[in-house]
């Protein structure tokens, strides 16, 4: 059996979202293939360049909510700027909700944390955001804030006395900040825009509405059931009206979708409108 095109995955995802015998039809009618079997998918996780060169700071997150070593090994090596991440993992720290201890560290990665800052050496966590005076001291800083008790701490001290932006910055764009700390932080419309920029989205289904192209996106949640099991709902529940309403049943719609799908600039809802308007 031949592995499904990138396309064909993204198709295939959408499809999933509606009866099963309508699938079938459509996929009868339009010569798109079989969905990718379990093994497939497990080796394209395996060989992760084929979708982590997409991969937004907050699916790294998602994925890291398995509390998995084997995965947080493939995360490690899509998110070679995300210090805090990279800490994270090469000291076990947990994701997963409600879980305290820490988890195993695949055996690729003992030794390989990123350096400590001399400032945290120096001042402490909150005496070194303190200190922060430039982006990249900022980055540093922000990057040893690991635990739930770390971002407690760094909300208290905020609340306190605000941290110099640079820090607050850095703390922001981290998509393991908690939604209490980052809410401190405010909430004008340049901020939000720069979260959409690190790739920090708030819910599976503010990532589907991101800005395009959709394809990439289309190829991570193929994979979701894989990589971010407890998150995957949260996306199909949010794109499964758009299908049902814009594709259906209508195979000419489906064509057109699978036509487009390489190519389109717009992000994935727009390219559902899209498809089934022309069709």
């Amino acid at each position: 059996m031949r592995e499904n095109t990138r396309v064909e995955r993204a198709v295939g995802f959408l499809l999933g979202l509606v009866d099963e015998e309508i699938a079938v039809r459509v996929r009868a009618r339009t010569g798109l293939p079989e969905p990718e079997s379990p093994t497939q998918a497990r080796g394209r996780v395996t060989r992760a360049w084929t979708w982590a060169r997409h991969l937004d700071a907050s699916v790294a997150l998602w994925i890291m909510e398995n509390d998995d070593p084997q995965l947080n090994a493939v995360v490690w090596r899509h998110i070679p700027t995300d210090s805090g991440l990279r800490r994270a993992i090469a000291r076990g720290v947990p994701f997963g909700p409600g879980r305290l201890d820490p988890i195993p560290v695949d055996a690729t990665l003992p030794g390989q944390e990123p350096e400590v800052p001399e400032s945290y050496v120096r001042h402490g966590l909150v005496g070194a955001l303190r200190e922060v005076r430039s982006m990249n001291e900022g980055r540093s800083a922000a990057s040893m804030v690991l635990t739930r008790a770390d971002w407690a701490a760094v909300g208290a001290a905020d609340r306190e006395r605000p941290l110099p932006g640079y820090a607050r910055w850095a703390l922001s764009v981290r998509p393991d900040c908690p939604p209490s700390v980052r809410a401190g932080f405010g909430r004008h419309a340049r901020f939000t825009h720069r979260l959409r920029q690190a790739g920090v989205f708030e819910s599976p289904a503010d990532y589907i509405a991101s800005d395009g192209p959709a394809l990439p996106v289309l190829e991570v949640l193929s994979l979701g059931h894989l990589l971010f099991p407890a998150r995957l709902m949260e996306a199909e529940d949010a794109l499964r009206p758009l299908v049902r309403d814009h594709l259906g049943e209508r195979e000419d719609a489906w064509a057109v979708l699978a036509q487009l799908t390489e190519t389109f600039h717009g992000n994935t809802p727009e390219l559902v409108v899209t498809a089934g308007a022309i069709a």
